[in-house]
């Protein structure tokens, strides 16, 4: 069974944060700049202190009558976050995204920040995961008959 720290090995760890006084629109532009769709808060003592997503910025220009360019991280981002360790199964990590409704998913070992993954990073790993099986099996009946 494939686990988190599969993924990572592949992705690396590097995660891109930004800063609690850091802007809506100086956060749109990190997640473009890098082609991700969410990116930490943290402070600075490197401390993680929510998560900013495209989904949060949305909400927040709807829901907002002025302009939401110049709103701070802290007023953007989701305090709450769902981890999962380096040793947490691929498909432990697809059923925490699917029942929190959550797209990206810090790893934490020991309390210290060590990557982070997406649901494509998940899905991505799952496919590759049944494509294995798919070829052991086919070699077994093969090689069985």
């Amino acid at each position: 069974m494939m686990v988190i720290a599969n993924i990572l090995r592949g992705k690396g760890s590097e995660v891109i944060a930004v800063r609690p006084g850091d802007t809506a629109a100086e956060i749109a532009q990190t997640l473009s700049r890098h082609r991700i769709g969410a990116v930490l808060v943290r402070d600075a003592n490197d401390e993680v202190l929510g998560i900013v997503s495209e989904r949060d910025i949305v909400r927040a220009m709807a829901a907002s009558a002025g302009s939401v360019a110049s709103q701070p991280a802290t007023a953007l981002m989701t305090q709450v976050l769902h981890t999962v360790t380096p040793r947490t199964l691929v498909i432990e990590a697809l059923a925490l995204v699917t029942d929190r409704r959550v797209r990206h998913l810090p790893v934490l070992e020991d309390g210290k920040l060590v990557g982070m993954v997406s649901i494509g990073d998940l899905v991505k790993a799952r496919i590759a995961e049944a494509e294995l099986e798919t070829n052991e099996l086919r070699n077994y009946v093969s090689s069985a008959g």
